[in-house]
């Protein structure tokens, strides 16, 4: 088994960060922004292709490590012999005309799916531009291209079965994401959609498990570094309520020091306490068991629930609180 640089999210707690360090998008709405303006289809295409340029700049300026856009899906084959034929084009034009932008930003190209379907000359390029770009350590941008969430985990099954011909069973999750076309980046911490559809849309099934979900009305080539910038937030605001969750009201923090954040304004302006101190002495006195929590009392509920005692658990709440919940 190849060991990856990134744990799985379902393996392990995802490290809390300010800036997401990994971002997915599904760029959508280009045909109606091109309907809008009483303008074909292909139009809207074309625009996109300045988004594109700007989000990149974007997350080279918040330093996002890993962005990855859904460029053309498998089931993208069923539109209009005419427009795929253009999009076709685009994409062979977008890649002669930005891979030594690409190249100058330090930015590593990566382009994944299914590319047996396209022609030679596309291949050859694709190839080009991520051999260039093999070394840079900016930022890493990935253009799924012919690419299904579905399709990438079949073909991840087939290569791990054809590289183990012997082995049965046994197989776990650590098992199967080397084989995986994103096996190179950690899990995305932000997906982002645009165009007002609020599904993924079988882009990165396997990968997307915990990851932050955002969508916007907006349609793709209108979404400029404004639009980005109010993603970003959506996601900082909910990554900070679970991080001022762990530092404010985990109560050993309370036992042992007061964060800059828990002061006798706060716990007055936002708990309705008089002082920190008093409401540490309530939640006392409310608990039965009469005390706080210790990390310890935590981490015992969690070893019982890891371990063979709890094999036939499911679907509880257990409340590890010292009788509060029963009052």
């Amino acid at each position: 088994m190849v060991r990856l640089p990134f744990i799985s999210s379902t393996r392990a707690v995802p490290e809390t960060v300010q800036v997401p360090r990994h971002i997915a998008i599904i760029m959508d709405g280009n045909g109606r922004w091109a309907r809008k303006r009483l303008m074909p289809r292909v139009a809207g295409h074309a625009k996109g292709v300045d988004s594109v340029r700007e989000v990149v700049r974007t997350c080279l300026d918040h330093k996002v490590d890993y962005l990855t856009l859904f460029a053309f899906s498998s089931e993208n084959w069923r539109r209009p012999k005419d427009e795929v034929s253009f999009l076709m084009q685009l994409f062979i034009k977008s890649l002669k005309g930005e891979i030594e932008r690409i190249h100058r930003n330090n930015i590593r190209l990566r382009v994944v799916g299914d590319l047996a379907p396209f022609d030679k000359a596309l291949v050859d390029l694709i190839g080009d531009g991520e051999a260039l770009t093999a070394g840079n350590t900016k930022m890493n941008l990935t253009i799924c291209a012919n690419y299904g969430g579905r399709w990438d985990i079949m073909q991840a099954m087939n290569r791990m079965l054809a590289a183990h011909p012997d082995r049965r069973e046994g197989w776990q999750e650590a098992d199967l994401e080397s084989y995986l076309s994103m096996s190179f980046a950690p899990e995305p911490d932000l997906f982002i959609r645009t165009g007002g559809e609020e599904r993924i849309s079988n882009f990165l099934l396997w990968q997307l498990a915990y990851t932050e979900l955002y969508f916007t009305p907006t349609l793709w080539p209108e979404f400029d570094t404004a639009a980005f910038d109010k993603a970003i937030a959506s996601y900082q605001k909910r990554e900070i309520s679970v991080e001022t969750l762990m530092q404010n009201y985990y109560p050993t923090k309370l036992q042992k020091k007061v964060t800059p954040e828990v002061t006798d304004e706060w716990a007055k302006e936002k708990m309705g306490f008089e002082s920190v101190e008093d409401m540490r002495e309530r939640i006392i006195a409310s608990t039965p068991l009469g005390r706080l929590a210790t990390a310890e009392d935590i981490a015992g509920a969690v070893a019982m629930l890891a371990g063979d005692d709890a094999a036939f658990i499911t679907g509880q709440t257990l409340h590890v609180d010292g009788g509060l919940v029963m009052r």
